[in-house]
């Protein structure tokens, strides 16, 4: 059963870091495109494409730095 439980749980922590990567990207590349077809400049896919990518890695890490703090805790209380 608590194989059961810890397979559940990486396949959520998994979903998780990749929602928490895909959203920003697909928010500021769409983002980037309807400014390019606005403007008619057709730059602002790319700078926007990065902030996304960048936003991701921040949220990847912020979820991971919980995970890795809420470990910790567990650790130290059963020790």
């Amino acid at each position: 059963m608590k194989y059961k439980k810890s397979v559940y749980q990486s396949l959520v922590l998994i979903t998780q870091f990749g929602i928490n990567m895909i959203v920003p990207i697909f928010l500021c590349t769409g983002l980037g495109i309807f400014i390019d077809k606005k403007s008619g400049l057709g730059f602002f896919i790319i700078p926007l494409f990065i902030l996304g990518a960048l936003a991701g890695f921040r949220n990847c890490y912020i979820v991971a730095k919980k995970i890795y703090e809420s470990d910790d805790k567990k650790h130290d209380k059963e020790t």
